[in-house]
């Protein structure tokens, strides 16, 4: 029987050699092509090389899609792809209590529960099947080695196939077209055609599988939908952020230059702005973390528009430097893509503990301006703002996005280029004398760029003197520089947008406030609520230092401000400091974004107190 429904939530899960976030990342981009608003999950292992069939060695991807409005990547899952039992072990409290389990029943074998760290004699498919779950049994990896039998591949070749039934056999249960994967296998082995044999073949056989075998009751569809007119595509984060670099460049009429080291989960942006060189980028690969931003440092002081990435204990080490770039108020962007720490942490977890560190975390008194993004499509706006800030008021910059933004997708509306508004660096006026430290109303100081006549001006992270530039150790010029430089960071407050409620009533008993990527949780949650007749409403904030000149008005619009945060309580601490507001926080601190459902918990027991 078919059946149409409004969302759906599929988590795809196996051991890490098993392909689980190609065939994710397959199903959202033929879901996005089929019109489906979506949201993705990517959950990888943090181990390199977690021992096989392991529950640490599990990676798994998620995906939320829907014909209505989708901001998370879902809560509780309808159907749990399998491929072995450390995958169901792991991810079972996942799914919803009639929710289905696609089992790879050759990877339940006395081995793999062995390796799950099981008693062999446990039979995990009927104890789910005990507890209310519909489970379908299929010997996927059998299926896939009958498939391939003559195709002359080695056994361990074929395995590597069995993700594409896999995918071929939900796209069967979903209702979703094949051709857009059978496109990206023929580019992909374009020059292995023993291999495009194999996935072709296996995707299909997957596909007629559950055509012709009657293990399903239902099969489903999920309609297009109603997106804002436009040109989509399917983006992640990362990817988001890099093509936001081009285009500010592009606007600023500067040449982009990137200079990283490879850290998850900040690698990506890198490996995007690498292939981008058609677009005069200039991607550099430095030995460390102290070489990338020295070298970011050292292209802005030439006129470049000059970018580093990091993650974790990576932006600890570009400290020292991010000061310098402070004191030289020259512009640069730094990324930082959050993980969970501290130390190595959690390398391929999300949280959004660094915010305190962003806003502080330098020595002196060096305030730098930070702007968060919210999800994957977003960091292509804040990319392109955060450009904007450090050209335009000639200051480094730190834009904050974490693990789950960074490897999440979502369709992008994506603009036209005459869409984006032009960036104006500010220049040292030609043919006049200059003065290196000197300002405009903004408390600007000029960018003069090396090799012209006449501006020549002393560099290093000695104290200047006001205006001239020179070394000075006077105590009331560090006194009036010091301030300066807070003021003119201060003063971008004057040169954002305004701070607006995301959704929900303008005043009432709760506002829920949130930064960067526990947005959809927020909405959804908030959304859902006032369904329900609760008073309650969402303000995300994007510019968190400087805050929006409007920020305290909002926030004593209601009775109770709540603040949920995938750490300790940190933009918490500094809403009390700043506005003395007794607001309450709410902290997850596990490596996993918030379901909507805990935040929807957490302001209905607030109210009930």
């Amino acid at each position: 029987m078919n059946q149409t429904i409004e969302k759906a939530t599929v988590l795809f899960a196996g051991d890490s050699g098993d392909g689980m976030q190609l065939t994710g990342f397959q199903f959202s981009n033929t879901s996005a092509l089929h019109g489906n608003d979506l949201s993705t999950f990517p959950d990888f292992p943090a181990e390199i090389r977690a021992p096989i069939g392991t529950v640490a060695g599990v990676s798994g991807f998620k995906i939320n899609f829907g014909s209505v409005e989708i901001n998370t990547p879902g809560g509780k899952v309808d159907t749990l792809v399998a491929m072995n039992a450390a995958a169901l072990v792991k991810f079972q409290i996942d799914l919803k209590s009639n929710g289905m389990i696609i089992a790879n029943i050759n990877g339940f074998d006395k081995r793999n529960l062995r390796l799950a760290g099981l008693d062999e004699s446990r039979d995990l498919l009927s104890e789910a099947r005990d507890a209310g779950f519909h489970v379908v049994e299929i010997e996927i990896t059998k299926l896939t080695r009958e498939a391939l039998k003559d195709s002359g591949l080695s056994t361990k070749e074929q395995d590597r196939s069995k993700n594409m039934f896999t995918l071929g056999l939900v796209y069967w249960l979903y209702n979703r077209e094949i051709e857009p994967s059978l496109l990206f296998l023929k580019e992909k082995f374009k020059s292995k055609p023993d291999l495009l044999m194999a996935n072709t073949k296996v995707l299909k056989t997957g596909y007629h599988f559950g055509e012709t075998i009657e293990l399903f009751s239902n099969r489903y569809t999920v309609n297009k939908a109603s997106l804002p007119a436009g040109s989509y595509r399917n983006i992640a984060g990362n990817e988001a952020i890099a093509i936001g670099l081009i285009s500010a460049a592009a606007k600023a009429h500067l040449d982009l230059f990137y200079a990283g080291y490879p850290i998850t989960p900040a690698s990506d942006i890198l490996h995007e702005l690498a292939n981008r060189k058609n677009y005069g980028v200039r991607s550099f690969q430095a030995e460390d973390e102290i070489a990338a931003i020295g070298a970011a440092v050292g292209a802005s002081f030439a006129g470049s528009l000059a970018v580093t990435a990091s993650s974790g204990p990576g932006i600890a080490l570009k400290t020292e430097a991010l000061g310098l770039a402070f004191m030289l108020e020259t512009p640069l962007v730094v990324i930082n893509v959050q993980r969970g720490g501290p130390s190595t942490g959690l390398p391929t977890k999300t949280e959004q503990s660094d915010l305190l560190q962003a806003i502080y975390g330098r020595n002196g008194e060096a305030p730098i301006p930070v702007i968060a993004t919210r999800s994957p499509k977003d960091c292509f706006a804040v990319a392109f703002e955060a450009c904007r800030i450090a050209i335009e008021h000639m200051t480094p910059v730190i834009l904050l996005s974490d693990g789950y933004i960074a490897n999440g997708s979502e369709p992008w509306r994506f603009p036209k280029a005459s869409d984006l508004a032009a960036i104006h660096p500010n220049y040292a006026k030609m043919n006049e004398a200059y003065l290196p430290y000197e300002r405009d109303a903004r408390l600007v100081r000029s960018w003069a760029i090396p090799g012209t006549a006449g501006h020549e001006y002393r560099l290093g992270g000695l104290e200047k003197e006001d205006r001239t530039g020179n070394v000075s150790y006077e105590p009331e010029n560090h006194q009036k520089m010091v301030l300066t430089r807070a003021a003119k960071v201060n003063e971008i407050a004057h040169h954002i947008p305004p701070q607006e409620i995301d959704c929900g009533p303008e005043t009432g008993d709760v506002l829920i406030v949130g930064w960067g990527s526990t947005y959809g949780a927020i909405r959804t949650a908030v959304l859902n609520m006032n369904k329900q007749g609760i008073s309650v409403a969402h303000l995300h904030i994007r510019y968190l230092f400087p805050f929006p000149m409007n920020l305290e008005k909002h926030l004593r619009n209601f009775k109770t401000v709540i603040i949920p945060e995938l750490n300790n309580g940190q933009l918490v601490k500094i809403i009390r400091e700043k506005f003395l507001i007794n607001a309450i926080p709410l902290n997850k601190i596990k490596g996993l974004p918030f379901l909507s459902i805990e935040i929807e918990d957490a302001v209905k027991e607030q109210l009930k107190g």
